[in-house]
Parts: C-alpha cells; structure tokens; sequence
C-alpha cells in the first residue's frame, strides 16, 4: 500500500529519502499540505497536493485507508491532525523529532555518511559536559515536561534588552555582544561561551566538552553517548543534517536576500580564502546543519568561534543596511551555514559525530 507525507520541507524530504531507501516496498505517492503557499509544486519528482484538493478525489472507504505520516514541526502536528481529521483521514502517524532522528540515524548509516554517535561502543571515562540551553525572555512557557540532566545551564540571550531575567546566566555579563541579538539570535550565548568559558582563567580542561542548545530544541545525548565521547576521541557532536532540494543555496534565498549572500561572499573571501573557494561546492549540495546547535571539545569550539565571530563582525559592517541598523535575524541564518561550511569542509580532519534534536512543545 502507498503511504503519503504530509509535509513538504526538510523533515518532510528527509522521510522520504529514508523510506525510499529503507523500505523499498512501500511507496510514497505524493506530499500534502495545507496550503501551497511557500512550498513547490513538486518534490523529489512527486506531486505536492493540497489537502482539500485531495481529500476531493478519494471516496470515504479511500479515504479510511489512506496512510499518512506526519512529517512536520511538532507544534503544529495538533493541527495537522485536526485538518486530516476533519477531511476524514484516521489513519496517520506522527514522526516526531525523535522518531525522525531514528530515522535518519538508519538512513545515514546505510549511505555510510554523518556518522552516528550512537554506532560508537561505549566507554568508561566520563568527560565535563557543559550544555548552555539558550532562552529569550518571550518563550512561551513549554507544554511538555523535559528534565533537564546537571550538565546543562540556561543562558539568557538578549539579556541586555529587557530587564526581565528567565536563566540561570544573562548574556550581557563579562565580554558579550548581548545588544546584538536582534541579529544574532542565538548566537549572542555562542559568543559568551566563547569569550567566558573557552579562553582565560576561567576555561578548563582540554577533555571538557562544552555546547550550545536551545530552549525547545535540545540535543538528545543519553548517559551512554556521553560515555562515548572522550574514549572515542570525538571533536564535534552535531545534529543530523536535513536535506533540502534541490540544494541548501536555494533554501536560504527564502530568508537572505541577494544583497545579504554578496556580502557573505565578500566577507569570506577577504578573511578566509580557503572557505571562500569551497564555499559554492558547499551550497550546491543538499545537506544542512540547522540551528547552530553544537557540543565538541573545548579546543575544537574556541577555534570554530575563532573562525567565525570575524566573519559575522565583517558581514555587519558590509551589509546595506548596516547590521546596526537592522533587527532581522540574518546574521543568525549566516550562521547556520558558515557551520555547515566549516565542518564540512573540516569533516576529514575532525571526528564529527551526529545525534537527534528533541523538539519540545
């Protein structure tokens, strides 16, 4: 029987790489969506349909046993449901941040790329582990329950816009770029671990790993995987990439402008020449590592925030508008791509592992 995606993204596409290639037997036959505003008319070579326009064609009997996996955000899978449901499709299945990674987990391991942690064989010696959960002040509060494991500490970003305090560590404390964060996002906390934790009196040991997640995307690390870091000589944990069609350029046209891209460029072929030749391979390819989500060595992370607060500080001051004069997130979207850029390009001289991201609602 066919089974349908309902959804048409990066998690949508990833689904259907991974059941193309692990479950031959079932065929999927189209991608649905509510609406197809801001999504394309085709993927992978199939259909993407609107839900009312399907639902049209199929008889009630159809309609009962039709197949549909929902690979979208979770916090609009509730919906999602209550529109299938109302069209009269009961039988559907939610593939959640955890069960996508899984997934994916197969899937990479059968095309003996982005390496899991999870296939690494457990060791005894336990590393430091510093996670920093980032958290903005308007986060509504979280549905589900999560708890938190002692290795992990929130960090407020944006600290120094507002006075409200909802972490354990503002951003705006020691050297920080917390004023930034219209722009930077996230990562205003990466900076602050890097200039408060990575370098000075204050850093540790070179076997300390430290990492960056977010207030509803988290990392997915079990006791077990950290036993598996240090006894495995790991540099750099990261999230399993997501795939985008036809490639991670066109993607993040829908969230940079031109403009913005030119100046990237620009930027990187004035302070790092090497990444700037490889830069158009990178972007023709279709896997990206979302989220500026990271946990690695000490070492392995200042000389990442070494490469790249430069470029993102020559990014502000090239762009028109000027980054100072702006609130539009796009230093952050910059971000996620010179990560992509820097460890893939890094991916044969450092031992880069890959896990899932909770998604929390």
């Amino acid at each position: 029987m066919d089974i349908i995606i309902y959804g048409a993204q990066a998690i949508a596409l990833g689904a259907y790489k991974a059941l193309k290639k692990l479950y031959p037997v079932r065929q999927v036959s189209c991608f649905l969506v509510s609406s197809l505003k801001d999504n394309a008319p085709v993927l992978c070579d199939l259909p993407v349909r609107e839900i009312g326009e399907f639902a049209g064609t199929l008889t009630p009997d159809d309609k009962k046993n039709t197949e549909i996996l929902i690979a979208a955000p979770e916090n609009v899978m509730n919906e999602i449901e209550t529109i299938l449901e109302e069209y009269g499709f009961w039988c559907h299945v939610r593939l959640t941040s955890l069960r996508w990674a899984e997934l994916m987990r197969c899937y990479y391991a059968s095309e003996g790329k982005y390496v899991p942690l999870a296939a690494l064989p457990v060791g005894f010696h336990k590393p430091d582990i510093h996670m920093f959960i980032a958290k903005f002040y308007r986060d509504k509060p979280l549905k589900s329950e999560y708890q938190t494991s002692d290795w992990m500490q929130s960090i407020q970003v944006g600290a120094a816009l507002c006075m409200e305090r909802v972490a354990d560590i503002p951003d705006c404390m020691g050297d920080n770029i917390s004023a930034k964060n219209v722009n930077y996002s996230e990562l205003t906390a990466l900076y602050w671990i890097w200039k408060n934790r990575l370098v000075g009196k204050t850093a540790g040991g070179e076997e300390e790993y430290y990492g960056l997640s977010h207030y509803r995307r988290i990392m997915e690390l079990s006791a077990d995987d950290i036993l598996k870091l240090a006894d495995n000589d790991v540099d750099v944990v990261l999230p399993y990439p997501m795939p985008y069609e036809p490639d991670i350029e066109e993607h993040h046209k829908r969230y940079l402008a031109e403009s913005d891209w030119n100046v990237l460029r620009l930027a990187l072929a004035e302070l790092q020449p090497e990444y700037a030749k490889v830069f158009p391979g990178i972007l023709k390819q279709q896997y990206f590592y979302n989220y500026n989500i990271i946990l690695a060595k000490k070492s392995v992370l200042a000389a990442y925030c070494e490469w790249l607060f430069p470029i993102l500080e020559r990014v502000e001051e090239l762009s028109v508008p000027k980054g100072s004069e702006r609130q539009d997130r796009y230093i952050g979207y910059m971000g996620e791509t010179l990560e992509t850029l820097y460890f893939m390009h890094n991916r044969d001289k450092l031992n880069i592992v890959h896990t899932g991201c909770r998604f929390l609602t």
